[in-house]
C-alpha cells in the first residue's frame, strides 16, 4: 500500500507520454502540461499510448525520484473517464495503489464522506 501524507496530491497527465523520457523531459511535462512544479514534492503520474507502462516523477530530499512500472500483459485502467480536452486529473494515494495494483475502478462505487465546508472569507 501506499501511504502518502495528505498534503501530497497526485497529478494524472491525461495524454499519453513518450516513456524514453527521464527526469527532465517529464520534470517540463509536468511544468508545461500539467502546469504545476515538478519540485513541490507532488507525485505526477505518466503513462505511454497503449497504457501498458506508467512513469512516477516525485522530488524528494533535493533529487528527482523516478518509479516507472511496465505489464508483460493488460493495461492499466483510470479510475474515470477523461475528458478530451483536459490535460490532468488528480487523484487520491489510494486510487493510485488500486491503479498499479490492476483493480478497474470503473466498477467501484465510492460512499459518501463528509467533507468539511469551504471558508467562508471575511469581507
Amino acid at each position: 500500500m501506499l501511504t502518502l501524507p495528505s498534503s501530497v496530491r497526485i497529478h494524472l497527465a491525461c495524454q499519453p507520454v513518450d516513456m524514453r523520457k527521464s527526469f527532465d523531459g517529464l520534470s517540463m511535462l509536468a511544468r508545461q502540461v500539467l502546469r504545476e512544479d515538478p519540485l513541490s514534492g507532488h507525485l505526477f503520474v505518466f503513462f505511454n499510448r497503449t497504457r501498458d507502462m506508467v512513469k512516477v516523477l516525485w522530488w524528494h530530499s533535493g533529487g528527482f525520484c523516478l518509479f516507472s512500472k511496465r505489464l508483460e500483459k493488460g493495461s492499466f485502467r483510470l479510475p474515470r473517464p477523461l475528458a478530451e480536452d483536459s490535460s490532468a486529473l488528480t487523484l487520491e494515494a489510494v486510487e493510485l495503489t488500486l491503479l498499479l495494483e490492476g483493480i478497474d475502478l470503473k466498477a467501484s462505487v465510492r460512499r459518501p464522506r463528509w467533507q468539511p465546508p469551504p471558508l467562508k472569507s471575511a469581507a
